[in-house]
């Protein structure tokens, strides 16, 4: 996975440090496949940064370009950083000191306040998501009720106030499947931007697999595979896994060696 890798996105190059290009960044995030042609940046577009030799800006456009991708196709930082910084801006977020309107300034790095000129940056949503195995190494798969019969994933959620990401871990499991976890181990991390979050990555093992019980609100299936059962269930199409682009997929695959 090469989100463990350093980030190939110079994020605050100075003028001068290679030639410019605009991507058209429709309001549900989606990013143009290709640069605008001829297009210089100009005032209102968010600088995203120094990448493969150019520095890249992202252009707010009221309608989603013709031929676009997004993170799911494209995962990597200029897409994630493109699509997360033109939904921020354009949600026009409040001052959180005096709840005054705030407008954008440094090449959109930031917004600031117009009437206590209090700083506002970009934020993320920190959420768990954890492979959990049991004594025989079966990996536990789920499926929430939004999603379609047959697909599946491990366990995940956001993290609550005041707990550490171990126990974030430690507490979805029980809620959402009755599981205690032990040997709870970081696995790595990566943006999804879906809207803004920033998923991390754990391994833990089940230390009572017989005590599984889905709460039947959010997940309504769940059950410990082998990696023989697992292989046959996608063979015959029963169920589906994410995205290469998901560390969920890559918490899969990691266990399925």
């Amino acid at each position: 996975m090469r989100w463990k890798q350093p980030s190939s996105l110079f994020r605050t190059p100075g003028d001068g440090q290679g030639p410019t290009a605009v991507l058209d960044v429709g309001p549900d995030g989606d990013v143009a496949l290709e640069p605008s042609p001829g297009e210089k940046p100009r005032e209102g577009d968010i600088l995203i940064g120094l990448y493969d030799g150019t520095v890249w800006y992202a252009r707010p456009v009221p309608t989603t370009p013709a031929a676009v991708t997004n993170f799911r196709a494209t995962p990597n930082e200029l897409i994630a950083t493109a699509s997360s910084l033109v939904r921020w801006h354009a949600s026009g977020p409040r001052c959180e000191q005096c709840h005054g309107p705030t407008v954008m300034e440094f090449r959109g790095q930031r917004r600031r306040c117009t009437e206590c000129g209090a700083l506002l940056f970009y934020r993320t949503d920190p959420a768990v998501i954890v492979a959990i195995t049991d004594e025989d190494d079966r990996l536990l798969l789920a499926r929430q009720r939004a999603w379609p019969e047959g697909r599946v994933s491990v366990i995940a959620g956001f993290v609550e106030p005041g707990e550490s990401l171990e126990q974030a871990c430690a507490r979805e499991a029980m809620e959402e499947v009755g599981l205690a976890l032990t040997s709870i181990n970081y696995f790595g991390s990566q943006p999804w931007p879906f809207p803004r979050s920033l998923m991390l990555g754990f391994t833990a093992i089940a230390t009572d697999p017989g005590a599984l019980a889905v709460d039947g609100e959010e997940i309504v299936e769940a059950s410990f595979l082998t990696r023989e059962e697992l292989a046959s269930k996608l063979g015959a199409g029963r169920i589906s896994l994410p995205g290469p682009a998901s560390i969920g997929r890559a918490l899969i695959d990691a266990w399925r060696g």
